[in-house]
């Protein structure tokens, strides 16, 4: 009789016990579940944070959303991969149109982008963008000329004896016996002709034909035009015209500088005229 009841009591018990469990295991798992997506979520998230369409996106302009997922590459190198296949369109395009466009550009701004990054720098260092400008501000003369260092060398050169020149005639307006003495070489052959057709030799006699010039009281401010310069290792000679006023013919000028010591001497000066009376000439020197 007790067996009777104490099987489905048992049994009873068992369920009970069962569904208590089970309950009590659903009430924790969503609660376990939620901790663990709490827990570890975030990190997944801060990756793909950046791939949306929000405007924190937007400092990314040179990154893809694949680029961007990834965490050990910076965005850095993908701006300068992308800046250094900009700048090599440079390389891209024909030779004769990039010294075409370079010949455009004066001696200031050819250095500039000489100085910008290397690949701008091969192109304005090329040598026929070099030529093209020597040819454009100095003369067609040389052009079969192939300068030993190249055309930049040549033109930086150039260029030095121009203003050296200049420099001689500003001497000449100042009338400066002391900057005529440092700019002259001091040797004995040197040697200088007056438009007069009076020679002058040696350092000390160049000194006192200059200082007979200086003497006459008319100024001595010449326009100079049609330079034309040629430079070799140590020495170098530039011819031009000059005029002292619109009534006088041009005079012809060659001045001879040589390398010394670093900087350039003068040590021949030649001058005549093609008219106008001998008075004129005297003047001139």
């Amino acid at each position: 009789m007790f067996s009777l009841f104490y099987e489905p009591f048992l049994l009873a018990v068992s369920l009970t016990v069962l569904c208590f469990f089970v309950a009590l295991f659903s009430l924790f798992r969503p609660f376990s579940f939620r901790f663990s997506l709490t827990r570890f979520t975030p990190p997944f998230n801060h990756c793909n944070c950046a791939a949306s369409d929000s405007e924190d996106s937007v400092p990314y302009l040179n990154g893809s959303v694949a680029e961007m997922m990834e965490i050990s590459p910076s965005p850095a190198p993908v701006v300068l991969a992308d800046r250094r296949s900009g700048s090599s369109m440079m390389e891209e395009l024909v030779p004769e149109i990039t010294t075409h466009a370079l010949s455009y550009l004066d001696y200031p701004s050819l250095c500039r982008l000489s100085m910008t990054n290397s690949l701008m720098r091969k192109a304005a260092n090329d040598d026929s963008a070099w030529k093209a400008l020597y040819h454009k501000d100095f003369t067609l003369e040389q052009n079969s000329v192939t300068p030993t260092n190249g055309w930049k060398a040549y033109y930086a050169a150039t260029r030095a004896i121009a203003i050296v020149n200049t420099e001689f005639f500003n001497i000449l307006r100042d009338k400066s016996i002391p900057a005529m003495r440092r700019f002259w070489l001091n040797a004995d052959y040197v040697k200088c002709v007056h438009a007069s057709g009076e020679l002058f030799l040696g350092y000390n006699g160049v000194m006192r034909g200059w200082q007979l010039v200086f003497n006459w009281d008319q100024g001595l401010n010449f326009q100079v035009r049609d330079v034309r310069a040629r430079v070799l290792t140590d020495m170098a000679w530039v011819t031009m015209k000059t005029f002292l006023d619109m009534d006088t013919g041009p005079f012809y000028v060659t001045n001879v500088f040589e390398f010394h010591s670093g900087r350039w001497y003068m040590v021949h000066h030649h001058s005549s005229v093609m008219n106008g009376n001998v008075e004129q000439q005297i003047m001139h020197g």
